[in-house]
């Protein structure tokens, strides 16, 4: 599989404290990849290194190959990175549509918002998820899990290759996990890389290639997950 993302000896110190000291991350296109670690661990600032979030002081990022600095949300977004944060980034009181296109709305000859597009387009990402949502409806009124399936058609709307999952099922009844299993299974297919954060051991067998471990700021090791045991994962 072709490599979409690879970080190596990314480094990150707080106010003289070193938080990640040279770890490393690679993920494939149509892969999900499990980051795993103990709370403290780093993974979560290593996904806000990738997102833009913060800036490493050490490391290097190629995305596709090509060696990339990721300066900002903006520069991360420009390189089809997508993270989808534990508490949703949408506006409750737009539709589903609005908040899909914020900020890159289409617009009529006359300059302003074309919404009839906006909803025509917005049908069709929902379709392609195969999601029982509609464009005009209000955000604010969806349960979590067609929230969460919202902020997914949003990164996709903006071509993105590589997805960041951090704890997706945390909210979620086991109807609406298998709801987002399908959808991730789905985004495999067609090559996306998504990096999995979850401390839910027992999901990763339904959906996880690999599996890379941090402890302490510190990378562990990577595995292929068909090759090892959650009790080996733990033991990590």
């Amino acid at each position: 599989m072709e490599e979409l993302l690879r970080m190596e000896g990314i480094s990150k110190s707080f106010s003289g404290v070193r938080v990640l000291n040279r770890v490393e991350l690679t993920v494939k296109q149509g892969e999900v990849h499990a980051l795993l670690g103990e709370n403290g661990a780093g993974k979560s600032t290593l996904i806000k290194i990738l997102g833009g979030a913060y800036t490493k002081d050490e490391g290097t990022i190629y995305i596709e190959g090509n060696k990339t600095e990721i300066t900002s949300v903006e520069s991360s977004r420009s390189h089809g990175i997508r993270v989808i944060h534990q508490e949703l980034m949408l506006i409750p009181y737009m539709t589903v549509a609005e908040n899909i296109f914020l900020g890159q709305e289409p617009k009529t000859k006359r300059g302003t918002v074309d919404t009839a597009k906006m909803n025509r387009d917005t049908a069709a990402f929902l379709k392609e998820m195969e999601l029982d949502i509609q464009p005009d409806e209000q955000v604010g009124r969806l349960n979590i899990a067609k929230q969460q399936m919202v902020e997914i058609a949003k990164a996709l709307s903006t071509h993105a290759r590589i997805l960041i999952m951090d704890e997706p099922t945390s909210a979620l009844t086991a109807r609406e996990i298998e709801d987002l299993f399908r959808i991730i299974h789905n985004l495999k297919e067609k090559g996306c890389g998504i990096v999995y954060i979850s401390h839910r051991l027992e999901e990763l067998q339904s959906i996880v290639d690999r599996v890379t471990i941090m402890r302490d700021g510190q990378y562990i090791t990577t595995m292929n997950f068909e090759d090892t045991t959650l009790d080996e994962i733990i033991s990590n």
